[in-house]
């Protein structure tokens, strides 16, 4: 039986005002109506400017909006009232429309098992009830015709005799098989020799020291698993009593040891090793040692040079300062400082000769005297023009003017730190320079302006052990490097704009590129780490070439050379193109290794400087001895 029809509630029930029909509501999208009424005139669309913000404002804050559904033909929203809603819930799960139905009401039983005396229906049966169907015939001749043409096989009769599968017919080891394509046939059993006979030769059978050795083995070092036996006849050897054991063995290696075909690559090695181009192809670049400048009695810890390329400074433990002339290795002057000379910076402004000497707690200032006396003069007449403000600042350092002796020799200003001094830089226009001091709180950093004698703290707070920093060539930044880390700070901004991983244990030295954009690390577990500023706060490459820890680093003002020293001895050069083209990178190529220096106190190279103009590489080591490599 049917359900009786239900009524749709009225609201269900389309919206007769809009005449357009069964058609897509897309077709009117880009008009201002949406159809038309029984009068013939357009049903402008209601006003909908919401976008995405409002939609989400109105499905968080009202209440009703999961009940609101958008009338298609009229564009209005309508509001579902609870008996749409019940019955769109109900429809959902597949149940009648109307409440008041009930679809399982007890059946009516139409027909009765009981025989009736009236038939329910007298009709008189039809005429093709019993006549042969012709329709039928015509069939059947059709297909008589086809089995006699041959057209249709008539079914074979089934064979009963059973099917038999030879197991070992995919044995042959070209066959592949279909669902396995990779399938490798299972190791034949190796056949049992004269050993294994029932009457083996006597030469095969253990004697009784052999028997016991054998007992005496673990199984998995045995020869044979089995001791050789003899038998007059074939009717007295007696059943293999481990056969089941072996057969079941035998199985399990089967199918428990997958066996598979091992893909191998014909990798030639020669395309594994990176296309390098030859050294002779990048030269110049310093190969011979050509001077040895002799004349300290100590390890000689640093060295700097003049702008000009015609002096060279060095540092030592003996507590001198020489000054040497490159060309001949003459030993210029010797000024005694009275303490360990940590780092000294010879000032790359060319119109100023001044070097900058770290002994103990304090930077000398110190007028060399060499060369160019205009030069000269006029460095000191820029120093005695300094003219002291009319109130004092308060200052980190203490600046005081050399007393006449230490005029004599040459000292101009005495910087006066708290702590010993490890460091000296110098910026690129030569007026501000920076020191480095050996203390953990914030004040490892300041920075020096030497014609106004001025001194500031440019941090508020330590970030760690400050081993090195550097000015930037050309911007207004500032390197610090601590033992992990480098930090690279904007001056004027007055922020921190980068911080680079050196992934090295403790940083010893640092280096950067004339054009600014690349620099290098040394650090004490003999890494040398190569940063592209524009490409990531990680290396681009880690150089591992030196078997004992870094002490220097440098690149060259105009060549594409960069060179490390190492406790090892030795020095590397290696090329390192910088390319304009910010698409391609830098390429490094060690280029040599320099030797020379003897290790003394385990100590190797401690410093590596390059020449400003020409292709030359300057180390001083601790065998108190200075090298040019040309």
């Amino acid at each position: 039986p049917h359900p009786p029809l239900t009524p749709f509630p009225p609201a269900l029930l389309q919206d007769i005002r809009n005449t357009v029909g069964n058609i897509p509501m897309e077709w009117y999208q880009d008009f201002p109506h949406i159809g038309y009424n029984l009068e013939g005139k357009k049903i402008y669309k209601p006003i909908r400017n919401k976008d995405e913000l409002d939609m989400f404002l109105e499905k968080m804050e009202n209440p009703d909006y999961w009940r609101t559904v958008q009338d298609k033909m009229t564009g209005a929203d309508i509001k579902l009232t609870d008996e749409q809603v019940d019955l769109v819930h109900r429809l959902q799960k597949g149940q009648f429309g109307d409440v008041h139905f009930n679809p399982y009401e007890p059946a009516v039983d139409f027909f009765t098992h009981e025989v009736m005396i009236h038939p329910v229906t007298n009709r008189p049966a039809d005429k093709r009830s019993f006549i042969p169907s012709l329709i039928e015939k015509e069939k059947v001749s059709k297909l008589v015709h086809a089995i006699k043409m041959g057209w249709i096989k008539p079914r074979k009769p089934k064979d009963d005799t059973p099917t038999y599968y030879d197991l070992w017919a995919h044995e042959d080891p070209n066959s592949i098989l279909g669902r396995h394509k990779m399938h490798v046939p299972a190791p034949k059993m190796k056949l049992p020799g004269h050993e294994e006979s029932y009457n083996p030769p006597p030469e095969y059978l253990l004697s009784e020291e052999e028997k016991l050795a054998w007992e005496q083995q673990e199984p998995a070092e045995r020869k044979l698993n089995f001791v050789p036996q003899q038998y007059q006849c074939l009717r007295a050897v007696p059943a293999y009593s481990r056969f089941i054991h072996e057969r079941f063995e035998r199985c399990l290696d089967l199918y428990l040891c997958p066996r598979q075909r091992k893909m191998r690559v014909n990798v030639d090695p020669e395309d594994l090793i990176p296309k390098l181009p030859k050294p002779r192809d990048l030269q110049p670049f310093p190969t011979t040692q050509a001077l040895v400048y002799r004349g300290h009695t100590s390890l000689v810890r640093c060295l700097s040079i003049s702008p000009s390329g015609q002096w060279l400074v060095s540092g030592s433990d003996d507590c001198t300062v020489r000054f040497w002339e490159v060309c001949t290795a003459r030993c210029m002057k010797t000024l005694p400082v009275g303490g360990v000379v940590k780092s000294i910076a010879w000032n790359p402004n060319p119109t100023i000769c001044l070097v900058a000497i770290c002994v103990e707690q304090s930077v000398l200032l110190v007028n060399p005297c060499l060369g160019d006396k205009l030069l000269y003069g006029a460095t000191d007449q820029l120093l005695e023009s300094y003219v002291a403000p009319e109130e004092e600042r308060v200052q980190p350092v203490q600046w005081e003017t050399a007393t006449m002796e230490e005029h004599s020799k040459g000292v101009r200003l005495v910087v006066q730190h708290s702590k010993a001094v490890k460091q000296v830089t110098w910026h690129g226009k030569g007026d501000y320079f920076a020191s480095v001091v050996s203390d953990n709180s914030n004040m490892q950093v300041l920075i020096h302006q030497s014609s106004k004698r001025w001194s500031q703290n440019p941090f508020r707070k330590s970030k760690g052990l400050v081993q090195r920093v550097l000015f930037h060539p050309t911007r207004p930044y500032f390197f610090v490097a601590t033992q992990r880390y480098v930090r690279v700070y904007n001056l004027l901004k007055q922020e921190l704009t980068k911080k680079l991983m050196t992934n090295c244990k403790w940083v010893s030295s640092m280096a950067i590129h004339p054009g600014g954009d690349n620099i290098i690390c040394g650090s004490y577990d003999s890494k040398l780490a190569w940063f592209d500023l524009d490409l990531s706060t990680r290396p681009y490459q880690l150089l591992r070439h030196h078997k004992k820890a870094l002490r220097g680093v440098a690149f060259h003002k105009h060549y594409p050379l960069f060179a490390s020293g190492s406790d090892d001895g030795t020095v590397i050069v290696c090329h390192g193109m910088v390319y304009n083209d910010l698409l391609q990178n830098p390429l490094l190529v060690p280029v040599k290794v320099l030797k020379g220096h003897v290790i003394t106190l385990d100590l190797g190279v401690l410093d590596v400087l390059f020449h400003p103009t020409q292709p030359w590489v300057f180390s001083s080591g601790a065998d108190s001895t200075i090298r040019l490599y040309t």
